[in-house]
């Protein structure tokens, strides 16, 4: 008994002060590894996706590897059918994007949309018409929710990490709703950290690339010997391209090699997802976020196209959408291949990740200096790099002309873009984050929106790819001077305290069974 009464009775030993202070740590590097994970898995799945699609598309456009493999297969009209599935599925995203995400929760629909990813890498095995194209339609419809969920995760991730620093205050205590401006440092951090991390796609998807493609491309006096323009003189992407770009065809084995090679990372991407990232809201909080009706869930994002700081911001969504773009298709292809050859786009692209990459770490300034630093200083780094390029044209009157010449000025032009990127889509990120940081249940509706007006604006960057090289200058150059302008009007209307209109969230109505 007395033993007994020594096992139930209080512990001398046990500290409850100590013991809280204990699990909330843990908590803290839960939500530090939560943010990790999902950085590291979205830098996985991305790197293999972009990988794959930039080695098949060189091969698919080589002329001798679709008449010996294919010739009777029209790979060139599924490739556009693909590129239109992947490009074209998005604009419809802001239908269903929400509703997918509240019934899927946060942490599940990043890991189905990784799932779809994989799923286009394991068609590339067989590569038919109904292989490629549903499974390139099945990427334009996870893009959207993808993003969308990757935005509301890590922004939850820092609003988990306040109230886990700060477990004894009442308000964290009750649940009640976030104090202003208390978890931005967090969210700054946040959002710096998974960018640093992400960017870095863009140097891991030139590994098949620079690996095994490279040794098998034609030099470039022979890829560019009908090449008379480069640069902004340019119309479409590069006239008088040489249709044979490959010495020898790969191997077939060596192709599928590669292959599995790609799909284990993408199984790796997925299990990240499944397994290290924890879930982003409370049992409760979502099936609160579920039960406030679908027909409410479906309408809530057009409502929130009602507050005046989503509309005025809508001008940089699109242009984050562009200038990406424009780097890795535009500039890379028009100026970068054109003048130095298929045989050193790796290399362009792993400057522009890396710089991406080292230069999203500069976001942090945020946390001692004003927000519009961040934005407007990338706006300032790609208008004089857009009117630089303008001015920049080359006309080759007797080829092959000395591409290295021009390496140092494409090496350079290619960082300061990645600069301007970094800038642009962390601090884009941060500001909603920011903005939004007290509404933890409208964070889904708002990254869904600007995640559809990207999708809007790759759109119609597919849609120019046959326009004059100025004329797609112009455009990125109109749409930047009008997303800071906008961006102006929306700080000083912020300044002013002017209330935004935000749409009511009608309260859950959960379902009581009477028992009769």
């Amino acid at each position: 008994v007395v033993v007994m009464e020594e096992f139930l009775g209080p512990q001398a030993e046990y500290n409850e002060e100590e013991e809280e202070r204990k699990y909330y740590r843990r908590k803290r590097l839960g939500v530090i590894k939560n943010v990790l994970a999902a950085s590291v898995g979205a830098m996985i799945v991305y790197s293999v996706y972009m990988g794959l699609l930039q080695m098949q598309l060189i091969l698919h456009y080589d002329m001798t590897y679709r008449e010996v493999k294919y010739s009777n297969l029209g790979l060139e009209d599924i490739d556009r059918k693909m590129l239109m599935g992947i490009n074209v599925t998005p604009i419809i995203g802001l239908l269903y994007t929400p509703v997918l995400i509240r019934f899927l929760g946060t942490k599940w629909m990043m890991f189905l949309a990784s799932g779809i990813y994989a799923l286009f890498v394991s068609t590339n095995y067989w590569e038919r018409y109904y292989t490629l194209v549903p499974s390139a339609v099945a990427i334009g419809v996870a893009i959207v929710p993808f993003w969308a969920s990757l935005g509301n995760y890590i922004t939850r991730m820092a609003q988990q990490y306040y109230e886990y620093v700060n477990y004894k205050e009442e308000h964290v205590q009750e649940q009640k709703k976030l104090p202003k401006g208390a978890c931005h440092s967090y969210i700054i951090i946040f959002h710096s950290v998974f960018h640093i991390i992400f960017h870095l796609s863009f140097v891991f998807a030139e590994f098949p690339m620079r690996l095994v493609l490279n040794d098998y491309l034609h030099e470039s006096n022979h890829i560019l010997c009908n090449v008379k323009t480069c640069g902004a003189a340019v119309s479409g992407v590069i006239p008088g391209f040489n249709t044979t770009v490959l010495t020898r065809l790969p191997r077939s084995m060596l192709l599928i090699q590669v292959e599995s090679v790609l799909m284990g990372f993408a199984f790796l991407g997925m299990i990240i997802f499944l397994v290290l990232c924890g879930a982003a809201y409370r049992p409760t909080e979502e099936i609160d976020l579920r039960s406030i009706g679908w027909g409410n869930i479906f309408q809530l994002p057009f409502k929130h196209l009602r507050d005046y700081r989503l509309r005025l911001l809508c001008p940089f969504f699109i242009y984050s959408g562009f200038e990406v773009l424009f780097a890795v298709t535009g500039f890379s292809l028009s100026y970068g291949v054109c003048i130095l050859g298929l045989k050193s786009l790796w290399l362009l692209i792993v400057v522009y990740g890396l710089s991406c990459s080292v230069f999203s770490s500069l976001s942090l300034c945020i946390l001692r200096l004003p927000r519009w630093l961040c934005l407007m200083s990338g706006a300032a780094v790609h208008f004089v790099l857009l009117v630089a390029l303008l001015a920049w044209s080359l006309h080759i009157k007797e080829p092959p002309i000395k591409g290295t010449w021009y390496l140092g000025p494409l090496i350079v032009i290619t960082v300061l873009w990645g600069l301007g990127t970094a800038l642009n889509k962390t601090g884009v990120s941060t500001l909603i984050g920011m903005l939004y940081a007290e509404e933890k249940e409208r964070l889904d509706f708002v990254y869904t929106i600007y995640h559809w007006w990207q999708a809007i604006a790759i759109f119609i960057v597919y849609l120019w790819s046959n326009m004059p090289m100025r004329a797609k200058l112009s455009i990125l150059l109109a749409t930047l001077l009008v997303a800071c302008y906008c961006y102006w009007v929306m700080e000083r209307r912020l300044a002013r305290d002017v209330r935004p209109r935000l749409p009511r969230i009608p309260r859950p109505r959960h379902k009581v069974s009477s028992l009769s």
